[in-house]
Order: C-alpha cells, then structure tokens, then sequence
C-alpha cells in the first residue's frame, strides 16, 4: 500500500473535498487541481520509512460544514496504548473485496499497539520510529488496499488531531497483523520548512 511516491506528475490529478460516496451524487463535493507534489526526500520505497508528500492544490478552499481542517500532531506527542483512533477510505473491506457501489465512505475505530510488539509481530526491524501501529491483535477492522494515504485521527477534547497516514500492513484485518500508519508528528519540522505561509495548526497529543 503506498501513496502519492513513484510520480510527482500533476497533470489529470483531481482533489476531492466534501466527498461521500464515489458514484451518485455528491452535493457537498468541490474539487480542485493539485499544482506540486513534494515527496519526503528521505523516502524509502523497500521499507515505506518516511511514506509522506504534500500536494499542493491550484486554488484555496473555503470551508464549510462538510469540509473542515484537522490539526496536526505535532512534534512530541506520544499515544499510549490503546488510544483510539479512527481509519476512514474507500478501500478494499477485505482483502480482494472492492466497496460495493455507490462507494460510501467507510469509518472503523482502531486502537493504537505497542510499537515493540508490533514489529515483532510483523518482522523485526519492519517497524521503524517514524511509523505508529494500530489495530486488533485478534484481526476486524483494518485499513486495506486502496485505503492507503487517508488519515488516522484521534481526539484531544473537542480537537480532531491526524496522528498517522495509512501507510502498509500485511494483508487486511487478519489475526496478529496491526495497521502500519506514518507517524504525523515526526514530520512537524519537514513539514513547516515546505509550507511557508499559512502552516496547519500542530497540536502536541499527550495524555496526562
């Protein structure tokens, strides 16, 4: 599972916000072109370390009730496990089986696991400390194929914060097999040396 890496062509790229279901009618939709990729310069296609890009889009959005910005976890934050956390995309809802038409976007809460045990669990060394895992050890709900790049949130009282980016896991939802996610808050400083006017709102998630 991997997004955005391999091309920085922007031709044909369309970015849909306000988006329900992928046929039908999608009142709330707006679109816009995307004008720059920009790949993590560090990104390592055999390991997907550092499975991050930006997309720059051809023109500012106005929000509305259906569009919304989330906050970024910002550099020092720390989940502890068992923090939930919530997946949400269009992809496969089990390996080899596509969303049924009209496509509606799916949601499914994860709990976050223990990094150690999740590299044990799916090869020493696989995850690295720029990755977050979550999940069920017993399998359920996942991210799967097609899912990869969408967001990991969790909440902070009222704040909706992006903690992961689907990144790669093995198969979907099987047994002792966590969704591997990059981990947002490692990537605060790259983040702001790119974007520089109008930066997104990083919050520091910790638990007390």
């Amino acid at each position: 599972m991997e997004c955005g890496h391999g091309s920085t062509k922007t031709s044909g790229l369309t970015v849909y916000l306000g988006k329900q279901t992928l046929s039908g009618s999608n009142p709330n939709q707006i679109a816009r072109g995307v004008t720059q990729i920009v790949l993590h310069p560090s990104y390592n296609n055999a390991t997907q370390n550092n499975d991050i890009a930006l997309l720059r889009l051809n023109s500012s959005v106005n929000f509305t009730d259906y569009i919304r910005p989330v906050c970024l976890a910002g550099q020092g934050s720390s989940y502890p496990v068992g923090t939930n956390c919530w997946i949400s995309g269009w992809g496969s809802i089990a390996s080899g089986v596509q969303l049924p038409s009209p496509g509606v976007l799916q949601e499914a809460m994860v709990p976050t696991v223990n990094t150690y045990i999740c590299d044990f669990l799916l090869g020493f060394g696989s995850v690295t400390a720029n990755m977050i895992c979550a999940g069920y050890l017993q399998g359920g709900a996942d991210t799967c194929q097609g899912d990869s790049g969408g967001p990991m949130v969790t909440k902070q009282g009222a704040v909706w914060i992006q903690a992961g980016i689907t990144s790669w896991g093995r198969g979907c939802g099987q047994y002792r097999s966590p969704g591997v996610y990059t981990l947002v808050s490692q990537y605060q400083i790259w983040i702001s040396s790119i974007i520089k006017q109008n930066l997104p709102g990083f919050v520091r998630y910790n638990i007390i």
